[in-house]
């Protein structure tokens, strides 16, 4: 049957060299998997969702099985809802898995983006595909928040208040957005609805091309890898994809469907009967959004309150800089940061293998210090409730969350950057002594020393083999009157001076170099011997 396909198809050859393809065997390359197969599972369980749910906010006394809230005024939409965790068979056990994928999915998205990060798997020729990967993961915040928002219960109308809230604080726009996105006077009857075919069609139409683009690129450029014996800058070394590979990554798939369908089983996440239908004159409780928004609950809970008139328009600061300008200048950070380190790098040839984390102390400590400052403001999203629990006074508690968001990621920076340098260190040692055998002998002069054993050469090759740019010194030649390029070489060094030089000689730097040598440059002397 293949041969005779492959005799009808022009696409046979590529369609074999395709299914050929190496893969890393290494599960740091499972994250982005991860996240693929949870959008799968989101798929699937929403295709099944969209045939009881009602995206209608037309209120009617509920007449269902809930006993608690019957006779209650509910909106069609929350009904529907009600009707599908106590009415429809398997139905809240479908709601609660969709729900948990959702929150794997973004999970997953934002810890691959991570790894991308820390092993400067953006470089060149990846950086188009970091922007689609940040593309994604914003869809993905989108397409959970609006998801969030359709049973219409007290809480997930919080966070639609407190979206509003942000709308309304652009300047000058603001209320025609509003407006323009409620139907009219907040909450409308429009809102539901519109969140639904956002939902449903629009946001995951997108999320399924990018993701198409994204595996594209992926095939085209090839998977990075770690730098191991026969690992070069000019090779991809890995499972190929049919049969290894298929049969490990569809594993993987069932093993993460069936603890999403366990987690959705035994553990309860999201009971709208709880809080009950939303009523715009009244606020839920404890009312804290999914995690993956967190961060912004936070930063509006810390900023202290300021207004300011300008030519008849009230510019809301407390909450236009924490719900608006911090998301936007988080992204713009996100999509800009490779072509920053390539602006402080200079031009480099392509970079196919990873950095180990240590190895690159700055980027490293950066990425740390804004992992610290986003568990501060999720902290602080929460800080009523954590204040209750400790027995703190609320405003000492969110004093003390002001000053940790700046004090937090400055020790962090710091620290995480020490930290790398002395791992390199400990690999320099490691190289000049090798590597400590846990045994005691007694030298000639009587006294006691550790024995020591040569490191393999894998764990030699995975120490010397990496990439240590050089601080840039464009424009300084000491002929010039005017020195060109200052903030982007002072900019180099303070992101590339501080490094561990390894011991080498001259043919660990020859054989470095070769291993190093971007695709379609000569592999050097090194290698041929």
């Amino acid at each position: 049957m293949v041969t005779a396909l492959g005799q009808r198809f022009p696409v046979a050859s590529t369609g074999r060299e395709f299914l050929r393809k190496a893969f890393p065997d290494h599960w740091s390359f499972l994250l982005g998997e991860l996240a693929l197969y949870s959008l799968l599972v989101l798929v699937l369980t929403g295709v099944w969702l969209t045939f009881f749910f009602h995206p209608d906010m037309a209120e009617r006394p509920y007449t269902g099985s809930y006993l608690p809230l019957r006779g209650t005024l509910t909106t069609e939409a929350y009904a529907s809802v009600l009707h599908i965790s106590f009415d429809v068979r398997g139905g809240l056990l479908v709601r609660q898995v969709h729900h948990w994928a959702s929150l794997v999915f973004v999970a997953a998205i934002g810890v691959h983006l991570l790894r991308i990060f820390f092993t400067g798997a953006f470089r060149r020729p990846r950086e188009v595909n970091w922007t689609v990967g940040v593309t994604l993961f914003l869809l993905a915040l989108l397409e959970g928040f609006c998801g969030y928002s359709l049973p219409d219960d007290l809480l997930s109308g919080t966070g639609l208040r407190t979206a509003q809230g942000i709308v309304l604080s652009i300047p000058v726009v603001g209320t025609y957005l509003s407006f323009f996105v409620f139907g009219g006077q907040f909450p409308g009857h429009d809102i539901v609805s519109r969140l639904y075919v956002t939902h449903i069609l629009l946001v995951p139409g997108l999320l399924l091309a990018l993701v198409a683009v994204h595996l594209t690129y992926i095939v085209v450029h090839k998977h990075t890898q770690w730098p191991l014996p026969g690992h070069t800058n000019r090779n991809a070394v890995g499972k190929p994809l049919v049969p290894q590979y298929t049969a490990k990554s569809a594993g993987l798939f069932f093993v993460l469907a069936g603890v999403l369908t366990l987690m959705g089983a035994l553990f309860q996440i999201n009971p709208v009967w709880a809080f009950g239908p939303y009523r715009a004159d009244q606020v839920s409780l404890d009312s804290q959004p999914d995690w993956y928004v967190g961060y912004l609950e936070g930063a509006q809970r810390l900023m202290p309150a300021a207004e300011t008139d300008v030519a008849g328009h009230t510019v809301a600061w407390d909450v236009l800089l924490p719900g608006v300008m911090l998301p936007a200048v988080l992204f713009m950070v996100l999509y800009g940061y490779p072509f920053f380190e390539r602006w402080i790098t200079g031009p480099r040839q392509e970079q196919h293998l990873c950095d180990r984390p240590r190895n690159q102390p700055t980027r490293t400590a950066l990425g740390a210090a804004a992992v610290s400052a986003y568990g501060v403001l999720l902290t602080a999203g929460g800080q009523d409730v954590l204040a209750f629990r400790f027995d703190l006074p609320v405003e000492l508690f969110t004093r003390g969350l002001r000053t940790a968001l700046f004090v937090v990621p400055f020790l962090t920076y710091h620290a995480t950057k020490r930290a790398c340098l002395g791992l390199q260190a400990a690999d320099r040692r490691r190289l000049l002594d090798g590597e400590a055998t846990g045994e005691v002998r007694r030298t000639a002069g009587g006294g006691y020393e550790e024995a020591h054993r040569l490191l393999s050469r894998e764990e030699a090759h995975r120490i010397l083999v990496r990439d240590t740019p050089r601080p840039r010194a464009e424009g300084t030649e000491a002929w010039r009157w005017f020195h060109r390029h200052r903030l982007r070489n002072a900019l180099s060094r303070w992101y590339f001076a501080r490094s561990v030089e390894m011991p080498v000689g001259d043919w660990q730097r020859r054989r470095v170099e070769s291993v190093r040598a971007a695709p379609g440059e000569p592999p050097g002397r090194a290698e041929e011997s």
